[in-house]
């Protein structure tokens, strides 16, 4: 049975964990040790009383999540917050998160997945976050409704459901853009308006997104945060499961989101 310091010293030198930037809450890596055994570890996108108990329900001594225990901030130990540490540590489970590392990492990140799900080759980056590019972008030429299609596909498979800013019949996707979990945003425009693309797909946005979107000739696919942010943990597992040899599950928790 391998031990807990060997998984995270794996997981943290393979997503680059310490050097990476991010959102203060996001608190990449170890947050919360086990008694130092790990056989098996699940997988899943958010933290919750939900993913949790999925992973003391396949006997899990790890839970690897995008979306960590302290992506809300602070919190009092108290109410649910203090049903999800005494569960912890009566089952004896770890928790390690990893969020933009996972999003960008070029092998088992979200969006180089969510590319390869969406029949897409990328070629440049999309989405600068301080000194990194989370996102992707690339060239194509296919229908738009095509690629709508397969994003729809994607997000109902997770419970959710593809929305998309109109387009006319017959229009076709020649540069796009790609960042999974909340990815439209004003910055996320301008930058796609400069870089010339003419299709977003991104897990969600606000409104204001789909208004401008339109100005701007650019079609947006929200294609659901939670659909699009489940493809890199499940990735990560499995690469646990043949490096390590421990099983591995991955717990699923749509929000319709």
């Amino acid at each position: 049975m391998p031990a807990l310091a060997e998984l995270t010293a794996f997981l943290d030198e393979t997503l680059n964990i310490r050097e990476l930037p991010d959102y203060p809450s996001a608190l990449n890596g170890l947050q919360f040790a086990n008694g130092g055994e790990v056989d098996h570890v699940a997988t899943a996108v958010d933290f919750s009383l939900q993913t949790l108990s999925g992973a003391i329900g396949v006997g899990a001594r790890l839970l690897l999540v995008h979306h960590g225990m302290f992506w809300g901030g602070l919190q009092r130990i108290t109410g649910v917050r203090h049903h999800q540490i005494r569960s912890l540590v009566s089952h004896d489970v770890a928790v390690y998160a990893a969020h933009l590392p996972l999003d960008l990492h070029p092998r088992f990140g979200n969006n180089v997945l969510l590319a390869e799900r969406l029949g897409l080759t990328p070629n440049s980056g999309f989405v600068r976050f301080e000194t990194v590019d989370v996102g992707l972008s690339g060239e194509s030429d296919l229908p738009t409704e095509t690629l709508v299609s397969r994003a729809r596909a994607l997000a109902a498979d997770h419970g959710g459901a593809a929305v998309v800013t109109p387009y006319a019949p017959g229009r076709r996707t020649r540069r796009w853009g790609i960042c999974s979990g909340s990815g439209a945003d004003s910055a996320t425009l301008a930058e796609a308006q400069r870089r010339g693309l003419d299709t977003l797909i991104v897990g969600e946005g606000p409104h204001h997104t789909a208004v401008t979107a339109r100005d701007l000739d650019i079609v947006i696919v929200y294609a659901g945060h939670y659909a699009t942010e489940t493809l890199g943990v499940q990735a990560v597992g499995k690469e646990l499961a043949r490096q390590f040899g421990v099983a591995a599950s991955f717990i699923a928790a749509p929000t319709g989101l």
